[in-house]
């Protein structure tokens, strides 16, 4: 049985666009990564035996069949869910797969055998020193997810539930923040509690048509959860820097612009949590 991998699939690939289409041999079967870059990117992988194209019906859509790594294949409301762009609002799992050809150092270009201390996998292809703006950004993006458990902790003990809930999705955005930087592509939308990036946005700079109230200055009139929610956004507004850091404008891409808007949205839907926070306590509603 052949043996797709993401290395394999980017060859082919090039710059990822949403929807391509991939020939791979028939029968083939993906590895982790490959599946993961095909869900990712919407692929559609075209089945072909030697040099003779297949019949269209041996196109395969992702969430088809199987999946490469056994697991069963997802629910037809699922797949639908993914092209939505909330595919990424799902627990966790570690997103680093080394796959294909022996990684290279990106700074030399040796090939890495034995990890020394001072390099961190970049991608699956590359190592870089810990002190490259990528990883700064990571690192950066990890204690963000740290601290959104944290508060979502905070919440729920306080008997703010809905606002717990709503801090799920927050902490899923950020490891699709951490997946899209990691798999070089820009990051689904963000959505919250039924609402768009657009009416989030919306809604943090018009707080008054949101909740009612105006712009907040927190201050100790107000619950600590409110506090431990503006302290998340502010270490949002400092990922954001660390963005512009690693992917500099206008030399980055569609990956560097998708991820600043993705971390500026956040910012917003971080802001809209404290919004109504704010309003649920002023009406005595924890």
């Amino acid at each position: 049985m052949p043996i797709v991998t993401e290395s394999d699939l980017r060859e082919q690939l090039g710059t990822p666009r949403r929807g391509a289409v991939l020939r791979v041999p028939a029968g083939a079967r993906l590895t982790p990564a490959a599946d993961d870059l095909v869900r990712a990117w919407d692929l559609q992988l075209e089945e072909h035996a030697t040099a003779s194209r297949s019949a269209p019906d041996a196109a395969r859509s992702p969430g088809r069949g199987p999946r490469s790594d056994g697991a069963p294949a997802p629910r037809q409301a699922d797949v639908d869910r993914a092209r939505s762009g909330a595919a990424w609002d799902r627990p966790g799992r570690f997103p680093v797969v080394l796959d294909g050809e022996l990684p290279t150092c990106a700074t030399c270009g040796s090939a890495v055998r034995d990890k020394p201390s001072h390099l961190t996998q970049l991608d699956a292809h590359r190592f870089a020193p810990k002190t490259d703006p990528r990883i700064r950004l990571r690192g950066r993006l990890d204690t963000l997810h740290a601290l959104t458990l944290v508060v979502q902790a905070r919440a729920r003990a306080d008997g703010w539930d809905q606002t717990a809930g709503q801090l799920d999705s927050i902490a899923a955005y950020v490891r699709e923040l951490l997946a899209a930087e990691y798999q070089a592509r820009p990051p689904g939308a963000i959505a919250l509690a039924g609402l768009d990036e657009d009416t989030i946005h919306h809604a943090s700079h018009h707080p008054e048509e949101a909740v009612g109230l105006p712009h907040l200055v927190p201050d100790d009139a107000h619950p600590e959860l409110l506090h431990w929610l503006n302290l998340l956004r502010c270490q949002v507004r400092e990922t954001e820097v660390l963005v512009l850091d690693a992917y500099p404008p206008g030399s980055s891409g569609e990956v560097g612009a998708g991820l600043s808007h993705g971390v500026n949205r956040l910012s917003s839907a971080v802001y809209v949590l404290e919004l109504q926070v704010a309003a649920a306590a002023g009406g005595g509603l924890p």
